[in-house]
């Protein structure tokens, strides 16, 4: 039935935004939260805004809940609960007209505006008589706010208590506590609010089968499936928990049986320069290894790229990105390394970048990776970002792999007796990748140098041996083209206008599409990234459309900038740039507003439509 106050009922789409106080134990009330809305078979996402200092600073949490399955960041909140007093004032007159607020009823925030729906709630003396230990009362009192909600939104009580008890494990007098601060807030709810605003959450179906995971914990688990055995990593926010999860993972699945022992080695390392360093020495030594960074580290990781890319050793590099440059806003998410990763060293280097963007493909891009960085022999970059790293997403259920690893090219008595006379450098199929060998597999042994080598791998300066080798290098590289996952590509039936995105940007174009074609009569075709070096997909879907908009979150449009080198310029003069850069994750109606601006001034500007206007950063 309606609520009092309101004519319609606006069902399973809305967000909430709980904000609080790093350290108070917020987290498993909000996670709670989010598994039960869930459970009830609505798509959501939950994203964590935190500090990146101290406890008792402020922070956020947004639940988005989209009966289309849309999880994007949604820019408007609709539901605010207040639960700190230094950001409350700031954070209630933030909020469009018409949101409800549930509130500590000594703030006094229904005093601030008359365009709201407030719900005081006297937390302290509710959760004084559910704990009687003054010292548990601020980690309770936070799943008093889940048990008023439960009331609000009717989500059911019984699918609270299920992802309560799956939150806290085994912890009994845990479970009970927190239990009867969730009736306790209800009961009160019940009691003593009335309903005014017109959100509320009804069971559905679209979440049966699905699983909630974190990208970096979807990372972890796929390199422990591609077979990864030495892992070295120097703590940084925001890739610290996949090294982290990793180590669980290891020390569940690949301890040896009989004897006891790890049949892997972690290795926290000093910093990230030594940290890259352990993986190309382990990578040289035939093993599966790889390093988790994010965008400090991989500048310092610059050097040693080098000598991976001019030495042809492999390993794997997840950057998990955030906001630069230096220190910048270590908490808050980004697309910011794109360019420095893709020419990452000194002279002339191209890496190669893996980009997934859902936590599926954080599972099975890892797997990708190692077997990428065997068969071309250098180090394979994947990029993913905070958002999807260190926040909650759906996903389907993973797959377990059937295919065999690619160890690449190693040399056997067929391929020596093919090349003649071995030589570490020296390319016989015409593709740049060359054949090397593993200490102690009984083929001939080399000496690996980051200095000039000529095919055999021995010192040389000469000019036509260096010329010689960075061509084959580049030859490699274009070879990758043909082994890199290829991009996902939805052509709309008549579309003159494309996107092009990547990562995370997927899912607010994914909603941006469905407005600019219902709202604005603006049908697009999609294309998203998966993989640099581009293969050939990405020049074919240019030329089949008047405009694109390459959507991204850094300030300089640096993937426009990556086509804009790689491309032909008739194909380039076509793009345009929509560009967010503000640390939070971006939402679709910044995409879609920036979009609509740019085709506005497209057909005030008739035949000059081809040039490329930066536009407003949104």
């Amino acid at each position: 039935m309606p609520a009092a106050g309101t004519d319609i009922l606006i069902i399973n789409d809305f967000s909430i935004q709980v904000a609080t106080v790093n350290g108070s134990g917020s987290q498993t009330a909000n996670l709670v939260l989010l598994r039960s809305i869930f459970q009830m078979g609505i798509p959501v996402s939950g994203k964590n805004l935190f500090p990146s200092n101290i406890a008792g600073l402020p922070t956020w949490y947004t639940i988005r809940a989209n009966k289309d399955g849309y999880v994007a960041r949604k820019k408007e909140i609709d539901l605010l609960v207040a639960m700190n007093a230094e950001t409350a004032r700031e954070d209630v007159l933030a909020l469009g007209p018409g949101a409800a607020v549930v509130y500590d009823e000594p703030l006094k925030l229904d005093q601030l505006r008359q365009d709201l729906v407030f719900y005081p709630v006297p937390f302290d003396r509710i959760v004084a008589e559910v704990c009687k230990d003054a010292k548990l009362r601020r980690l309770v009192k936070n799943m008093i706010y889940d048990g008023v909600l439960s009331q609000l939104l009717n989500i059911d009580l019984a699918q609270m208590e299920h992802a309560l008890r799956r939150q806290m494990g085994k912890k009994l007098k845990a479970i009970e506590l927190n239990l009867a601060a969730l009736e306790a807030g209800k009961k009160f709810a019940a009691e003593h609010l009335v309903k005014q605003d017109p959100y509320v959450v009804e069971p559905m179906d679209k979440t049966q089968g699905q699983i909630l995971m974190e990208g970096n914990a979807a990372g972890a688990l796929g390199c422990m499936m591609a077979g990864v055995t030495v892992v070295a990593w120097y703590p940084i926010t925001p890739s610290s928990s996949l090294p982290e999860t990793l180590i669980q993972y290891m020390k569940k699945y690949r301890m040896d049986k009989t004897s006891g022992k790890a049949t892997f080695a972690i290795v926290q390392a000093e910093d990230e320069i030594a940290a890259v360093g352990m993986v190309l020495g382990a990578g040289w030594a035939g093993a599966r290894a790889m390093t988790s960074t994010s965008g400090p580290g991989i500048s310092l990781m610059g050097e040693f790229t080098g000598l991976s890319y001019y030495a042809e050793v492999p390993g794997v590099v997840f950057d998990i990105q955030r906001v630069g440059p230096s220190t910048g806003l270590p908490t808050r998410t980004a697309q910011g390394d794109i360019l420095t990763v893709a020419m990452l060293s000194h002279g002339d280097t191209k890496q190669i970048m893996l980009l997934p963007a859902t936590v599926e493909e954080c599972y099975t891009t890892a797997m990708d990776a190692f077997d990428l960085a065997e068969r071309f022999q250098t180090l394979i970059f994947v990029l993913s970002d905070l958002d999807l790293g260190m926040n909650t997403w759906m996903s389907n259920p993973f797959e377990y792999p059937t295919k065999p690893l690619d160890r690449g090219k190693l040399l056997d008595q067929d391929a020596l007796q093919r090349m003649g006379e071995f030589g570490r450098y020296k390319d016989i199929d015409g593709d740049g990748i060359t054949f090397r060998t593993i200490p102690g597999d009984g083929m001939p042994a080399y000496f690996t140098r980051g200095s000039g080598h000529n095919e055999r791998g021995q010192y040389s300066e000469r000019p036509d041996d260096y010329v010689n080798n960075v061509q084959r290098l580049a030859r490699k590289f274009e070879t990758a083209r043909q082994y890199v996952p290829p991009p996902v590509i939805d052509q709309a039936p008549g579309a003159r206008v494309g996107i092009i995105a990547y990562g995370t940007t997927h899912f607010a174009v994914e909603e941006s599409r469905s407005h600019l074609a219902n709202d604005a009569g603006l049908p697009t075709s999609y294309l998203r990234l998966r993989a640099y070096p581009f293969t050939d997909d990405l020049p074919a879907f240019i030329e089949r459309h008047d405009r694109l908009y390459v959507v991204e979150q850094n300030r300089d449009g640096q993937m426009l900038s990556l086509m804009r080198m790689e491309l032909d310029p008739s194909l380039t003069s076509k793009l345009r740039s929509v560009r967010h850069f503000n640390g939070l994750p971006i939402d679709a109606r910044s995409v879609t507003d920036e979009i609509l601006t740019q085709e506005k001034q497209a057909g005030l500007q008739g035949a000059r439509s081809h040039a490329v206007p930066v536009g407003p950063a949104v």
